[in-house]
């Protein structure tokens, strides 16, 4: 008898430990949040669906097994810069008017044949921005950054990492830096005083990756937040490891050609450059895991850090497919990549592991890189300031109580989220998108005298059950089901509509010809009083409709920007601007009831040592 009471005690005891150790749990957790760089759903091997993939990713494929793996992981945006902004910021790309790289000059067409012209938009999250990071500073969290910055202008312009909330920053390209004078040259060596050398399982120095591993093991004594942006799997493509790249040219059955080795031409998953680059990126991302699995966690003794970190491991847009002369990978089954709205072009691999996530789940939850703000802010205890809101939603019960549950995930109305909006009206893209449920609409803005674009695409990804149907968008149900349509295009414009989202414009020099391109106004003269600048114009049959002011307050140098303010339309033909005190340099843009931009001055797009203010007026005292 006495026995068995001891084996009871021992295995109450026992079976209460995880409680205990649960209780003694450092109240904040760690996070780590990795985005990958052109990263798409089909180079990883967890993802495949339909023909594998010939890339290697086994420690990317065993990060899947501890936690939750999403297959309707989505990007905020199909290009690098409004993805990166919209996960730091909280803000959709839309109502931040940062919707692609670059930004911050005027509006104004790609090639003087395209019909249409993206709009202004931001070139760089502003550094008054309330950022994840910055909460999280506030919280007791030191924060690190490393890697991929490119918020701004440029990689180097204002404002940098420790201007946007982190304690701690390191950028070095390590072995991505290009290879001269072509990519077979330059290889890593053993050499000691190769900043690549090859380590002593044959493996690259990547200085990202040790940046990475330094910030943890320099702050694990505290609560830290690390965004590890890397710059795998970006452009230029190639490798310094001799032996990757041999490997996959005898297992994809390709030679390089020596004449010519930075084309490649081979159709699908065949380039072996890109291929080796894959499996570098998850050969670094084995060396985080195994870190964080095997060093002890000084905040909870006799355990390690993985404990009491969350991992988010993702992409910030699909992979991109080509660049001109060279075929880097296909994300097939799903339709495009990188700078499209297709799904090839915003879904992506979504990852999430963490203290309290259930092991080896499948998830079929809508999840957009929006939602980490919240969920983050969840996770950590830190608290979210009354007057920020966030176009993502806390995804934390989901994670924490049944990751295949999307009632889980409510909106703002408390209904479970079935939808999500995308908005592109750049480059030649020029788009928007909705996703309700298993419906997809595309928006076309280009699609007048061009008879390969229709105004609306419809496609059934999947059925009411989530059996796929159409992850192609392959079939266009447009014409099918106009209904549908109408009430997903209704739904679109609300959205864009309260994020006072921006459109593109059509071109009024075209030389083809457009609709209504006979009626666009021509600006007459132009002259300027004190601070107010005032243009009179010549209507041609066509109502001006709106006036933009758009100026800039460095002009002439390297990292000129430019803004955009309202202009007053004060009378028949005139218009009016008052400029911003600090103007170095302006113009304006007349958009007409047809939805023609006229610039005057005239802008045409610069090349390498220019600026748009040669181009523009000038603020002379």
């Amino acid at each position: 008898m006495k026995l068995l009471s001891l084996f009871v005690v021992c295995s109450l005891v026992l079976s209460f430990t995880p409680f205990l150790d649960a209780a003694q749990r450092p109240a904040k957790p760690n996070v780590i949040l990795i985005l990958t760089d052109d990263l798409g759903w089909q180079d990883v091997g967890c993802y495949d669906i339909d023909e594998p993939t010939p890339m290697e990713t086994p420690h990317i494929d065993a990060l899947a097994s501890k936690g939750v793996q999403f297959w309707h992981g989505y990007s905020p945006a199909p290009t690098c810069a409004p993805t990166r902004c919209a996960i730091m910021s909280g803000d959709h790309p839309a109502r931040a008017q940062k919707t692609h790289v670059v930004g911050g000059h005027p509006p104004l067409v790609y090639h003087p044949s395209h019909p249409m012209m993206p709009p202004w938009y931001t070139g760089r999250m502003p550094e008054t921005t309330v950022t994840l990071p910055k909460l999280l500073q506030k919280n007791g969290y030191v924060t690190g950054h490393c890697g991929k910055w490119h918020m701004a202008l440029d990689h180097h312009s204002f404002p940098q990492p420790k201007d946007q909330g982190f304690d701690w920053t390191r950028s070095n390209l390590g072995t991505t830096r290009k290879m001269t004078p072509n990519r077979i040259t330059g290889f890593a060596s053993d050499k000691e005083d190769d900043p690549y050398r090859l380590d002593k399982d044959g493996i690259t120095t990547h200085q990202n990756s040790l940046d990475a591993l330094q910030f943890i093991e320099e702050q694990k004594a505290k609560p830290f937040f690390l965004y590890y942006a890397t710059w795998l799997v970006h452009t230029p493509i190639h490798t310094r490891s001799k032996a990757l790249l041999d490997k996959y040219c005898k297992k994809l059955g390709v030679k390089v050609d020596p004449e010519n080795p930075d084309a490649w031409k081979g159709k699908g998953q065949t380039n072996p450059f890109y291929c080796a680059m894959v499996e570098e990126l998850d050969t670094y991302m084995g060396h985080l895991f195994d870190y964080l699995e095997n060093t002890e966690d000084p905040r909870w003794p006799g355990h390690k850090l993985v404990e009491n970190t969350y991992i988010i491991f993702t992409s910030d847009n699909g992979g991109m497919e080509k660049t001109p002369g060279e075929i880097i990978t296909d994300n097939y089954p799903l339709d495009r990549g990188k700078i499209s709205l297709m799904e090839g072009g915003t879904r992506v691999p979504l990852i999430i592991t963490g203290p309290g996530i259930e092991a080896g789940v499948q998830s079929d939850v809508l999840v957009n890189g929006l939602d980490f703000y919240p969920t983050i802010l969840t996770l950590t205890g830190t608290e979210k300031p009354e007057d920020k809101s966030l176009d993502g939603l806390d995804v934390s019960k989901l994670l924490l109580t049944d990751p295949a549950d999307s009632s889980l995930v409510k909106d703002t109305d408390g209904k479970a989220r079935d939808t999500m909006v995308w908005h592109f009206p750049n480059s030649v893209a020029l788009e928007s998108t909705i996703r309700v449920g298993g419906f997809k609409l595309v928006r076309n803005y280009n699609h007048v005298n061009d008879a390969r674009t229709e105004p609306f695409e419809l496609y059934e990804l999947y059925d009411d059950n989530g059996k796929r149907v159409d992850i192609e968008e392959a079939k266009n149900l447009a014409a099918d089901m106009p209904d549908k349509v109408k009430e997903m295009d209704d739904k679109l414009t609300a959205a864009l509509t309260e994020m006072k989202a921006s459109y593109p414009y059509y071109n009024p020099n075209h030389p083809k010809g457009l609709p209504n391109q006979d009626k666009v106004c021509k600006v007459l003269s132009h002259k300027r009083k004190g601070n107010t600048a005032i243009f009179k114009y010549q209507k041609n049959g066509a109502k001006v409709l709106h006036a933009n002011l758009l100026y800039t307050m460095n002009g002439g140098d390297k990292s000129e920007e430019w803004f955009r303010i309202p202009a007053e339309l004060t009378s028949e033909g005139v218009v009016t601007a008052k400029l911003p005190e600090g103007t170095t340099h302006y113009l304006i843009n007349l958009i007409d009831e047809n939805n023609f931009l006229r610039s005057y001055p005239e802008v045409t797009r610069i090349k390498d040592g220019k600026n748009y203010s040669e181009q523009a007026l000038a603020c002379k005292e």
